[in-house]
């Protein structure tokens, strides 16, 4: 909140302004207990709803309007929404272009099982985001071209979505061009070379288990793809990954996931009506006509419509954009309210001790980034106002500090049902090979809940308090500091 801001009141004190979550939360569990499963397309149902439940709580509703505005506009509400928008078309023209099933048949005749592709998907997205640094940007390429190629291998699909989910998380933990690794070095006033050294310890120790996860339940499990020697494909579409291999490569090198996707959208396009897997434009096509197209337009008159692979595209993204307007709205009115102070003071009290303060830093990035489904302002939130004068005051490594911002801040933030990540995710699967549901996905990504386990035990055993020091003293950053 600005310092010019008004404070947002509510009836019942700052702690009201969880409300929208709070019914968030709830509208969710009841949907699942009754319907069974939760789409895209219902979650946004129950946020929209929560903002109206909180309006009654305001004591000046025009403020409250103004704030919600204000959230849903935010810089951090439209950037992942125009990201979105460019990777949702850019999957889309790769998925209509036959490359999953030439990946898939080609995979076949090297005799990959569904299994063996599952974990060549993890570490593959796990590379790719640890070199990019977008964990959304992993998760849009992974279920665009590796989701449903591995699918048709007979992989498991949940255990497939939840291994590309955890490559993606896997590298916005380590990445060194990752937000999250930048929040949280910053904010604690170290180098991103040196939080990035020493977290490796504890990635890599996720990862592992995170493969052992899969190897395990990949074993005694089984998926409902065609099986493996019936897959037909068309040799031409493995032409579309050389514009895959210049996306990653421009995702490398600027880090900027909206360059690379246009770049990927234009290069993939002329790709597709170069070598014949689409048209650029069919105008009023016949009954007939079977083969995709970048732009459609069919019919006459006040009947004609426009569609495409490009507006499908776009379309297939809507249900996740209106959810994330709709949460920035809830994220604005908590901390517009004071909500976010109030748990971080809250939580502040019980961090007596050097554990104790890890713990609560530990807390306070869980408890918000599940809260916000983002992790990047969380770090922000809590780094430089409550983790950097804990880590402090018990002597603990401020790259120590920096670790459990970040590895913590990757944990449920991609495995909880109501999170963008994992609606992303599915929204994805929505019309292709094997839809998913939320609450399908979330037990999965195995590679949350192990970083978890590993941030948690390293708490517990002590492990990482003197991360990077070598000798150095805390006087030493804070001299750092001050020149």
């Amino acid at each position: 909140m600005s310092k010019d801001s008004k404070k947002l009141e509510f009836y019942g004190g700052e702690w009201m302004s969880f409300v929208p979550f709070i019914v968030f939360l709830v509208l969710i569990i009841l949907t699942t207990f009754v319907f069974g499963s939760i789409s895209n397309g219902a979650l946004w149902i129950p946020a929209f709803m929560a903002l109206i439940v909180a309006f009654f709580f305001a004591k000046d509703k025009k403020l409250y309007s103004e704030t919600i505005i204000k959230g849903m506009s935010s810089k951090e509400a439209i950037i992942p929404v125009v990201c979105w928008i460019f990777a949702g078309v850019f999957s889309r023209i790769l998925r209509e272009s036959g490359l999953a099933a030439g990946i898939a048949g080609l995979a076949a005749n090297l005799g990959m099982s569904g299994t063996f592709f599952i974990i060549i998907s993890f570490l593959a997205s796990a590379l790719f985001a640890t070199a990019s640094g977008t964990g959304f940007g992993t998760i849009a390429a992974g279920m665009g071209v590796l989701y449903p190629a591995g699918v048709a291998l007979g992989a498991h699909p949940a255990l497939l979505a939840g291994a590309i989910v955890s490559g993606g998380a896997f590298g916005d933990n380590l990445a060194p061009v990752s937000d999250t690794t930048i929040c949280s070095a910053t904010s604690q006033g170290v180098d991103v070379p040196g939080v990035v050294r020493s977290r490796l310890k504890y990635a890599l120790t996720a990862g592992a288990i995170t493969l052992i996860g899969i190897i395990i339940f990949g074993m005694t499990s089984s998926g409902s793809g065609t099986p493996v020697g019936a897959i037909e494909y068309d040799s031409v579409a493995l032409l579309m990954l050389i514009p895959v291999a210049i996306t990653i490569y421009v995702a490398i090198k600027s880090g900027d996931i909206i360059i690379a996707t246009t770049v990927g959208i234009v290069l993939a396009g002329f790709t597709a009506v170069v070598t014949g897997i689409m048209d650029f434009v069919q105008i009023d096509p016949g009954a007939e006509v079977t083969k995709k197209a970048l732009f459609r337009v069919v019919g006459s008159g006040l009947d004609r419509t426009v569609d495409g692979v490009i507006y499908t595209g776009i379309n297939s993204m809507i249900q996740v954009v209106l959810l994330a307007i709709l949460l920035f709205g809830s994220i604005a009115i908590m901390r517009e309210g004071h909500g976010d102070v109030k748990l971080l003071k809250s939580l502040g009290k019980i961090a007596k001790t050097p554990r104790g303060s890890e713990f609560t830093i530990a807390g306070m990035i869980i408890s918000l980034s599940a809260l916000m489904g983002l992790n990047a302002p969380a770090i922000l939130a809590v780094g430089g106002s409550f983790a950097k004068p804990l880590s402090r005051k018990h002597g603990i490594s401020p790259y120590r500090t920096a670790n459990l911002l970040d590895a913590t801040s990757c944990t449920l933030v991609y495995s909880l049902p109501w999170t963008p990540a994992i609606i992303y995710t599915i929204g994805f699967t929505k019309d292709g090979v094997h839809p998913l549901t939320a609450m399908e996905v979330t037990p999965f990504v195995f590679y949350a809940f192990a970083m978890l386990a590993v941030m948690l035990g390293s708490i517990v055993l002590g492990i990482g308090k003197n991360d990077n020091m070598k000798g150095r003293t805390l006087e030493d950053f804070e001299e750092k500091a001050t020149k």
